[in-house]
């Protein structure tokens, strides 16, 4: 099975940005973990800070992929265009948000993507992503 992580802006500086928020580790190190606990998936991954960079990578995984972790950050709350990117495509897409959005700030209550994808994983920090995968993984099988 081959699964795609989508990450959105400022994703790039985890383990830098807000170490109290999103932790010290940053996402290359996670990820090699995440490759480790899951050898049989293959797993590709695309980080943005570039909205439309976001949509494309969503339209090119939706017609490769079996399934998508999709970490929109910032712009769950503005893009309307990530959130048509996301209906657009068949392949299952699970939104993951490290912090708890519905637990900070009132805009990050906004989704422009929950209500169009399979499920939502909040405030479970990296695991988030592990959750995702597994789910995905047990959906896949289900099939």
């Amino acid at each position: 099975m081959t699964i795609a992580i989508i990450n959105g802006p400022n994703l790039n500086l985890l383990g830098k940005r807000e170490p109290g928020i999103y932790g010290q580790q940053t996402f290359a190190e996670y990820y090699e973990q995440l490759c480790q606990l899951f050898p049989d998936v293959t797993f590709t991954h695309f980080q943005s800070n570039v909205e439309g960079e976001l949509v494309t990578s969503l339209q090119q995984a939706g017609a490769s992929v079996q399934g998508i972790v999709l970490n929109p950050a910032a712009y769950t709350h503005t893009s309307v265009a990530i959130g048509d990117a996301v209906a657009a495509i068949a392949v299952p897409v699970v939104e993951v948000h490290i912090s708890n959005v519905h637990a900070r700030e009132d805009f990050r209550k906004i989704s422009h993507v929950s209500a169009k994808v399979a499920g939502t994983i909040s405030g479970l920090g990296m695991a988030g992503y592990e959750l995702a995968v597994r789910w995905l993984l047990q959906r896949a099988a289900a099939l």
